[in-house]
């Protein structure tokens, strides 16, 4: 049984994103990108309304179903990763189609920005928005050289935020007019710390961003900095969790007294208390390891699970998943791929999982992980030998 019950913050987001353009380059990474950024905001507890390399018909579309799914909603995010550009200060993001061959077209083939988050400003409290939109992007140049179109560049300029609700966040791949990386490795340098650090448990929103800017401009030897700008009243935490209340199995109640009169005990002779027995059941079920003594990260590991006997952390986070990754998410989804291209995890990561685990014991039964409860077990016990 559950004990704890889901969050009721309803939390609706947008993602968007763009790499088969008709009348320019394509772009490798925009469209991952965002499938990974869809796929961890779900984890999250998101209703996501997404779209993949669509024409401006189809954007405008999805937009439009997403305006309608957001009204009221707790959390409204927007993630676009493609094609952008700004002119005059006022910014666009480009749909597939787009050719731009002169002024008029910004009207009937782009998408613009303030468009957007007008739709999700509506009846909404906290609002988050991130762009990866400011790769170098030709369609720039043909629109000021072949139009004449002043103030036309590849970068964004910055979005003033407007009053209303808890407030807002507005955070780019790169520093106002200046360009972002799409990255040689399989997301961009932005997403992929977007993606490492967005769902970091207890972690706010802003000190998240701040943890994303500072691995993009080491990824990039300081030649891109992501700029944030952020009027929230209230702190933002999208994967909050009390690492003190178990939430998987069997709370611990105990006897009626045998007057039957249906008062609860609040002890036992030895003076446990109700939470003293419902941890003591939960840490009966903690499995244990076949493996005795310390666990190291590239050893291989006894679990007493044939699944992934005789393999050590490093190669498990390599492979594929033995449960979903989020309850519900369909097997299309999660089965045959690999457990580090979602959850971006690496040995310094998971050191910070694994003394979670370590400080509380039951917190290993709070939820299934891809690789099984035995695996968390092993990270608690990788993390009181000191990670190594």
């Amino acid at each position: 049984m559950t004990v704890a019950a889901a969050s009721a913050e309803r939390r609706v987001a947008l993602v968007l994103g763009n790499s088969q353009y008709r009348h320019a380059a394509a772009l490798p990474n925009p469209v991952r990108d965002a499938q990974a950024m869809a796929e961890r905001l779900r984890g999250l507890g998101f209703e996501v309304v997404s779209g993949f390399d669509l024409t401006k018909q189809q954007t405008q579309a999805t937009v439009a179903q997403f305006a309608k799914q957001v009204r009221g909603a707790d959390v409204a995010l927007f993630f676009y990763a493609g094609h952008g550009l700004q002119v005059s200060g006022k910014n666009y993001l480009l749909p597939v189609d787009a050719a731009l061959d002169d002024e008029t077209s910004l009207d009937f083939e782009a998408v613009s920005i303030d468009f957007v988050l007008r739709q999700m400003s509506r009846e909404t409290s906290i609002r988050l928005v991130f762009l990866d939109a400011c790769r170098d992007n030709p369609l720039a140049e043909v629109l000021a050289k072949t139009a004449g179109v002043k103030g036309v560049s590849s970068g964004l300029a910055e979005i003033p935020i407007e009053n209303g609700g808890a407030g807002t966040l507005v955070a780019f791949a790169a520093s106002p007019n200046q360009l972002a990386y799409d990255g040689s490795g399989e997301h961009s340098p932005f997403t992929k710390a977007l993606l490492q650090h967005i769902g970091e448990t207890n972690i706010s929103i802003t000190e998240a961003v701040n943890r994303v800017t500072s691995d993009v401009f080491k990824a990039t030897n300081g030649k891109q900095r992501p700029w944030t700008n952020v009027s929230l009243t209230t702190e933002v935490m999208l994967h909050k969790v009390d690492l003190n209340a178990p939430l998987i199995v069997g709370e611990a109640r105990p006897p009626q007294d045998e007057a039957g009169s249906g008062t609860r005990n609040t002890g036992t002779s030895t003076g446990q208390t109700d939470d003293q027995l419902a941890l003591d059941v939960l840490r009966q079920k903690i499995p244990k390891l076949a493996t005795e003594g310390p666990i190291f990260f590239d050893r291989p590991i006894k679990f007493g699970d044939p699944a992934i006997d005789g393999k050590s952390i490093a190669q498990l986070i390599k492979s594929q998943p033995l449960f979903s990754p989020v309850e519900g998410l369909d097997k299309s989804m999660w089965q045959g791929k690999h457990c580090d291209g979602c959850h971006e995890w690496n040995e310094a990561r998971l050191c910070e999982q694994a003394k979670n685990f370590a400080a509380n014991d039951v917190s290993v039964m709070r939820l299934q992980h891809p690789l099984g409860t035995r695996f968390k077990v092993a990270l608690a016990r990788w993390a009181q030998g000191g990670c190594q």
